[in-house]
């Protein structure tokens, strides 16, 4: 089969892009673990679409193949190309042109048999002309009017079928940023590539692109969410094992601040608990039937959300919150210290105990989320508790061989 960048199944090729630019600088041995035709035939469509960001490295063990996109030079998500290179048959793209010309305006209704007879009109000027049967007909337009594009109306025992109305002219910097920011943005990509792709005013500090390789997850999540069903989800383990989860509610989609990272908040009916799964490590998801206690489930997470600081639900000390305290000092001239205490607390609180001393305190589920961001505070902290004792010991001996290392008296409390 000859090779072409367009694409059925958009898995395989999520797998790749993440290989090519999550992880980088694996040889071609390493990629997935599949064969060498498909190995070649995944990079040769990813190099399709972004051969200009596609750079290669001699290494020991081979070549490596990765992608280099400077997320804050790049106003338009560049991976939104690999959305576009959905493949389709003969078939599929004449019918497209043909209904949309047939029914060119929404005024124009018209029932199966009266688009089919028109259909055969189209093609019969062919030498070997294209017949599409009626069952053909009616599947593309249903296929058509659940996406919204034609709208179909009972009229006595018949079915009719019309244009949808085109959507009003949509704000350009609006579009630009839902496109850069929103979980499903690829939508506004599409509708950008009808406008002028260079029209946007935003540049972006902290531009995290990989959501949208999630795109097609995510979606059927919303979806799931909307219609409050159940869905079972297949998930990817971190050694690349694969295992399905029934029944699940999905609840919210939280994204990290800091890494762009998606989360889907769920309830799950084995464990009879609400956890997190990483977008990026679910494989399918298949909705399932409507979920009677949704708004339960829903009501519950927002009481947890009040005591996450990440994602993690599992609080180590079963159910009992962990109590997370530290006390910073500062110069009177320092301000921005605890404006920035304010400003990044999350589900903490802040207390300005004078001038030069303010305390942070939070009851989290897992206080491990926080010890990165404590560490961002070391040589002022004066204080530190943590109800967890060993996680506090552990940053405590952080700290000391910090000292250690460089030699300022590693036996300092």
């Amino acid at each position: 089969m000859p090779y072409t960048e367009l694409i059925k199944n958009f898995n395989r090729t999520r797998e790749y892009m993440r290989e090519f630019f999550v992880f980088g600088f694996r040889s071609r041995e390493e990629v997935g673990k599949k064969s060498a035709r498909s190995y070649d035939d995944e990079r040769r469509r990813v190099e399709s679409w972004l051969g200009e960001y596609m750079q290669f490295r001699r290494m020991p063990d081979g070549k490596s193949v990765f992608l280099s996109i400077d997320s804050r030079a790049s106003r338009h998500n560049p991976l939104f190309k690999a959305w576009k290179a959905k493949s389709f048959t003969d078939g599929d793209i004449t019918l497209h042109f043909i209904l949309l010309d047939i029914l060119s305006s929404p005024e124009i209704k018209l029932t199966l048999n009266e688009i089919t007879e028109r259909i055969d009109g189209y093609l019969s000027a062919f030498e070997e002309p294209r017949t599409f049967d009626a069952s053909t007909v009616r599947k593309k337009l249903s296929e058509y009017a659940d996406e919204g594009i034609i709208i179909a109306e009972k009229r006595g025992r018949s079915m009719t079928y019309r244009r949808a109305e085109d959507v009003g002219e949509i704000d350009p910097a609006a579009l630009a940023f839902f496109s850069e920011t929103a979980p499903c943005g690829v939508i506004g990509s599409y509708l950008i590539d009808r406008k002028d792709k260079d029209g946007s005013v935003f540049t972006f500090k902290h531009h995290c692109i990989t959501f949208a390789m999630d795109t097609e997850i995510v979606c059927g999540l919303f979806l799931a969410m909307r219609e409050k069903r159940f869905v079972t989800i297949e998930v990817s383990g971190k050694r690349g094992e694969r295992f399905t989860e029934r029944d699940v509610v999905p609840l919210k989609i939280l994204r990290g601040v800091q890494t762009g990272r998606q989360y889907l908040m769920a309830y799950v009916s084995r464990i009879k608990k609400i956890i997190a799964f990483r977008t990026d490590g679910i494989v399918s998801v298949e909705p399932g039937e409507i979920c009677e206690s949704f708004d339960e489930h829903r009501a519950a997470f927002a009481s947890m959300k009040r005591h996450l600081w990440g994602a993690s639900t599992r609080s180590r000390s079963g159910d009992e919150l962990d109590r997370v305290e530290f006390t910073v000092r500062y110069e009177a001239w320092e301000k921005h210290i605890h404006q920035r205490l304010e400003r990044e607390k999350r589900c903490g609180t802040v207390e300005r105990i004078d001038e030069h001393h303010s305390r942070f305190s939070a009851d989290v589920y897992d206080a491990s989320e926080l010890v990165p961001w404590i560490r961002t505070f070391i040589c002022r902290i004066t204080e530190l508790h943590i109800s967890d004792k060993l996680l506090e010991a552990r940053f405590l001996e952080d700290i000391k061989a910090m000292y250690r290392l460089y030699g300022l008296g590693g036996d300092k409390e």
